[in-house]
């Protein structure tokens, strides 16, 4: 049984409004670049005051009326969401900021805030009854979908640059998935998966292409508002690659505000690499989204790495309909937050989660953010997805060698300042 409240897909380009089961992926008029919402009867929702949580779900699914996907039995059994809002006093105290939190989506069942997007895309293929699940990936949303495929008896079928971080692909390789290490990009091997397929008749997962992949994403924006009893903190700063994630957080926070369960939109401040940074260029450009070329993709954080990024209309729509703003970091800041985070807050960040907190301090700089701002820092992977980026990170601190005696012990220890 489909959701009751969920009403038609609109396109983000054209503004076209498709029945739910006329259109798969984007917008037939538009192409690619036309990603589509999924839009639900917000009058009927506030009628029934059906947007109240579940408070027996301690995940994701609590939010099921504004999920588009109603049916209990399709959802998937390993649960996802309701990750913790991390209070932060020790690292905003050392930025000199007001109130700071970090919502900790590393703590998902692979590791990553896709698990979302992914646990979203399982239930609707078993809605649709499809045996095969494919995506291109750098390596979060591969190691998503092939944990909650394998929870779900789906079959899943990966397509990964080669060079991708050796333990994501080992997450996808145990879960059992059907794994091509493709000699190229993300972007040549998205389109790869897309050309697949439509040759063998697969359900694609594939970032922005997809829809229900911003729902389950928007389920983070969905908990932080409820985490703080249904206040909106100033700003929400993510960091954006493909653009799903930042599009799927104002996603959340605008159905809450379209149903009058907040009053206001947090700004929501995206944060890219400096050398992958098409979507923040196009932003401060003010250029059309829609007509984005691709460019560099050149950083060490390999999950916002890509040269044209799929959902780059909706991220761009995220940050000027929030009046937020972009903001870029260099692959050094990005790897000085690894430590500086762990060790002022006891979280352990990838270098794409991480970048959240050097964009803060970027935005701090150029006055985006003002010390006395509430801030939430979205953090969209753990630190074990990436450890040579980790080391990098820590470099000569690679611990100290002592013989199996006191004597060596002392000896550290006294030249140590503890």
């Amino acid at each position: 049984m489909p959701n009751p409240y969920l009403s038609h897909l609109q396109c983000t380009i054209c503004g076209t409004s498709f029945d739910p089961t006329a259109v798969t992926y984007t917008c037939p008029h538009c192409g690619e670049a036309g990603t589509l919402d999924i839009q639900y009867d917000f009058d009927r929702l506030r009628a029934d005051r059906q947007w109240e949580h579940r408070p027996d779900r301690a995940d994701m699914w609590r939010y099921l009326p504004l999920l588009p996907v109603q049916d209990s039995r399709y959802i998937p059994s390993v649960p996802v969401g309701w990750s913790p809002l991390i209070d932060a006093p020790r690292l905003a105290k050392s930025l000199e900021q007001r109130q700071l939190w970090l919502k900790d989506d590393g703590r998902n069942p692979t590791a990553s805030l896709k698990d979302r997007a992914s646990a979203m895309v399982v239930a609707r293929a078993l809605e649709i009854g499809a045996p095969v699940v494919t995506t291109a990936s750098t390596g979060n949303a591969a190691a998503a979908l092939s944990g909650l495929c394998a929870s779900a008896g789906l079959r899943a079928v990966i397509f990964v640059p080669s060079k991708a971080p050796p333990a994501k692909i080992a997450q996808l390789l145990v879960y059992g998935a059907t794994v091509l290490l493709v000699e190229g990009t993300y972007d040549q091997a998205f389109d790869l998966c897309v050309q697949a397929s439509e040759e063998y008749g697969w359900y694609c997962r594939n970032t922005g292409m997809n829809p229900y992949t911003t729902e389950g994403k928007k389920t983070a924006s969905l908990e932080i508002a409820e985490q703080l009893d249904w206040n909106t903190p100033d700003a929400v700063i993510v960091s954006v690659g493909d653009g799903s994630i930042i599009g799927g957080q104002y996603k959340g926070w605008r159905d809450l505000y379209d149903l009058g369960v907040i009053t206001k939109l947090p700004r929501l401040i995206g944060v890219q690499a400096e050398g992958s940074s098409n979507i923040a260029r196009a932003w401060l450009a003010g250029s059309d989204p829609a007509k984005m070329s691709a460019g560099p993709a050149d950083t060490i954080a390999d999950s916002i790495s890509a040269s044209l990024p799929r959902d780059r209309v909706k991220a761009v729509r995220a940050v000027k309909e929030s009046q937020g703003a972009y903001v870029t970091v260099s692959d050094e800041a990005i790897l000085a937050a690894i430590p500086e985070l762990a060790r002022q807050s006891g979280v352990f960040a990838e270098p794409a989660a991480a970048a959240a907190l050097a964009g803060l301090k970027q935005a701090r700089q150029n006055g985006t953010i003002q010390a006395n701002e509430s801030v939430v820092l979205l953090l969209t992977g753990s630190g074990l997805k990436d450890i040579n980026s980790a080391m990098k990170s820590v470099g000569a601190e690679g611990g100290h060698r002592v013989a199996a005696d006191m004597v060596a012990v002392r000896r550290v220890i006294e030249g140590l300042t503890l």
